[in-house]
């Protein structure tokens, strides 16, 4: 008969999960919270604040549905460590409105009939909102024709406004509506 060797079998160390609080500027409130560093913008939003407005499409930041406004500038909400964004201000498609009045960018979605499900639409308005700010600031974008490039605003006719979204899936196909909206919005 063999015998079989014992090995004694230590259990590993319970993890300690590590938590910060930190500030944020979300809506232009002013909030505090205490959360775990694994926790992501888009979790913290939706799960502990109940704003569900940012969808989590892919979880992967890859299709756009969770983009939010952080500092003005849109960002895949999946992809952001919440303790990272200590001080930011955070906008999301529930902070648009002012009040009882829409953005325009939200009016004009709801005017040209751009959705079909909805899922994606929270993140193409802040996208929208964002991309229309980064144009404005001169940011060029690959279809922007280098002549161009000056220090005013770039111009947004259709192409450039789908190049520019393009980080924004939308599975119903209704780019055509959203970029009729965007550009009745474009000065």
């Amino acid at each position: 008969m063999d015998s079989l060797a014992l090995e004694t079998v230590t259990a590993p160390e319970p993890v300690t999960v590590e938590r910060s609080t930190v500030t944020l500027h979300i809506n232009g409130e002013e909030t505090e919270v205490t959360l775990d560093h694994r926790t992501t913008v888009l979790d913290l939003l939706r799960e502990q604040l109940g704003l569900t407005g940012a969808k989590k499409g892919c979880d992967h930041g890859q299709c756009g549905a969770c983009t939010v406004l952080v500092d003005g500038r849109r960002a895949n909400s999946c992809l952001l460590l919440a303790v990272a964004q200590e001080g930011a201000a955070i906008t999301t498609v529930e902070g648009l409105a002012d009040g009882d009045t829409l953005h325009p960018l939200q009016e004009a979605f709801v005017e040209r009939d751009a959705l079909q499900c909805g899922y994606c639409t929270p993140g193409q308005i802040c996208s929208a909102v964002g991309m229309l700010q980064e144009a404005a600031d001169g940011h060029p974008s690959h279809a922007t024709p280098p002549d161009a490039l000056t220090a005013d605003r770039t111009s947004l006719d259709a192409e450039e406004i789908r190049e520019r979204m393009s980080g924004n899936l939308c599975r119903c196909g209704a780019y055509p509506r959203i970029v009729e909206a965007i550009e009745d919005v474009t000065p």
